[in-house]
């Protein structure tokens, strides 16, 4: 398997729109990614509005977007789900979610179970809700399924139901077997559990965490070197680099970013996503050679 990366020379809506030979997937900014995959398209994460710029405006952490938005949710068509994976806005936004649902009113959206009622309570229809937890399966298509893993933003946390407030997604596909953690830090057992999976490709943040940004109600995930050990760990090959450059004060220079993919290439392939790129999986079958 190989990831290649190319500068998406139309749209992309248009690029989501073709029918790829491979997998592709686009970076939305933040842990939004946008997933096209045997004809399918998911999103997963998708922040795609300003409102916390609005919500701070003025406070401490401003949340003024660094980066451009990279297309309107409402010119997003033929989405057939939509999956969030906690309830911050930067992951489950409100404004975002309702302008897919108009503009796609039979996608489907997966969610927390802890969340149902605050995203139901946004808009979005009962019947098109599907509601998961740590160890649940859903089949997306007869291709295609997810496993939702409990996630650490900064701890492991449950509602009074004992649903988990933060999850992570397995997403197996005939292709590959994708990990997108959400927002997560290193817990015990998370590496032996990825390593038993077969992931081919781990998407996980990299924009760590401190004391100052945590009493100030920003927990914090991975650090890029806590993201690279664990793909070593659990023998994932691809690691693709998120939740940076969206917001000045929760963010990685790059070029340390840079510098990592460097120093570890001879046994980890790290991508750091830039938005307008299409990213396609390769996937060759060598076992004849």
């Amino acid at each position: 398997m190989k990831i290649i990366s190319q500068l998406i020379s139309e749209s992309l809506l248009n690029s989501l729109a073709r029918n790829e030979e491979f997998p592709a997937f686009y970076w939305l900014g933040q842990a939004g990614f946008a997933f096209k995959i045997e004809n399918s398209t998911f999103l997963i994460d998708p922040y795609l509005s300003d409102s916390l710029a609005e919500k701070y405006k003025g406070s401490i952490f401003h949340h003024t977007r660094m980066m451009k938005l990279p297309v309107e949710p409402d010119k997003l068509l033929n989405v057939n789900w939509v999956i969030c994976t906690h309830r911050h806005t930067d992951h489950m936004d409100p404004v975002t979610l309702l302008k897919i649902h108009k503009a796609n009113p039979f996608c489907n959206f997966i969610i927390p179970r802890a969340w149902l009622q605050r995203v139901r309570e946004y808009g979005i229809p009962f019947e098109l809700i599907q509601p998961i937890d740590t160890d649940v399966n859903i089949l997306l298509d007869n291709s295609k399924k997810i496993i939702a893993i409990p996630a650490a933003h900064e701890e492991i946390e449950k509602d009074a139901a004992n649903n988990h407030l933060f999850l992570g997604y397995i997403l197996k596909t005939n292709t590959a077997t994708i990990y997108h953690s959400g927002d997560c830090i290193p817990y015990p057992g998370l590496d032996e559990k990825l390593g038993d999976l077969n992931i081919d490709i781990a998407f996980l943040p990299v924009n760590g965490r401190d004391y100052f940004r945590k009493q100030r109600g920003v927990p914090g995930n991975f650090t890029i070197d806590e993201a690279i050990e664990i793909c070593i760990k659990a023998d994932i090959p691809h690691l693709v680099c998120h939740h940076f450059g969206m917001f000045s004060f929760n963010t990685i220079e790059k070029e340390i970013l840079f510098e990592k993919s460097e120093e570890y290439a001879h046994k980890l392939n790290i991508i750091i996503p830039e938005i307008n790129q299409q990213y396609q999986i390769e996937i060759h079958d060598y076992s004849e050679a």
